[in-house]
């Protein structure tokens, strides 16, 4: 086995694309693609995205201080890509691509409606790092389909065919290989292969 050395780049893969809707402070949307978003806090709950400068949503998102973060699945796959070659100066991507606006509970901007999770954010600080900036924002509202809600309440967002970016390819997960936690457990016979479906 062999390795090549090259220089400095982002080669951390894969890493989710999401879409990002966001509004001026004249009401007027877009919606952009983000391939560079994180967790970065679990209490309180916080999140970044990385944009350029360049890009018609930043000033959107820095002028009004807030944005959503729309989870993507496999059927949001074309709109995904498409929402990132595409600048909302030329159009309302919204419309080219059909996707419906839904209201967010605690910020201004829309959610995506046809996203399973919408994760509503405000900005708390922003970092100048070169190309891009990064927004670090708290998550102050997150709404969820009831689609991927069973019976008893329980969420199964991995039954959605979640969308992921890699290496200049778009993959949906597939196979479930465990859950946290289980190469430290007793064995029990069962197997982790694919997930139980939920009840309808």
């Amino acid at each position: 086995m062999s390795k090549q050395s090259w220089k400095p780049g982002n080669m951390l893969y894969p890493v989710p694309a999401v879409l990002v809707s966001c509004s001026d402070k004249e009401g007027k949307d877009n919606v952009l693609t983000v391939a560079w978003a994180g967790t970065i806090c679990s209490d309180p709950a916080m999140l970044s995205i990385s944009v350029r400068k360049e890009r018609y949503s930043y000033h959107m998102i820095k002028e009004s201080g807030e944005f959503v973060v729309n989870v993507t699945t496999k059927e949001l796959a074309y709109a995904v890509d498409y929402c990132g070659v595409r600048s909302g100066r030329d159009e309302d991507k919204f419309k080219s691509m059909h996707l419906t606006k839904g209201k967010a509970e605690k910020v201004g901007a829309p959610i995506i409606m046809e996203s399973p999770v919408n994760i509503e954010c405000k900005v708390r600080q922003i970092l100048e790092l070169g190309s891009h900036d990064m927004f670090l924002a708290e998550v102050v509202n997150v709404q969820v389909s009831d689609e991927y809600m069973d019976e008893k309440g329980s969420f199964h967002l991995n039954d959605s065919e979640l969308l992921a970016y890699s290496h200049g390819e778009y993959y949906h997960l597939g196979e479930k290989l465990g859950t946290f936690g289980y190469s430290v457990r007793k064995p029990t016979g069962k197997k982790t292969g694919n997930a139980k479906k939920r009840g309808n």
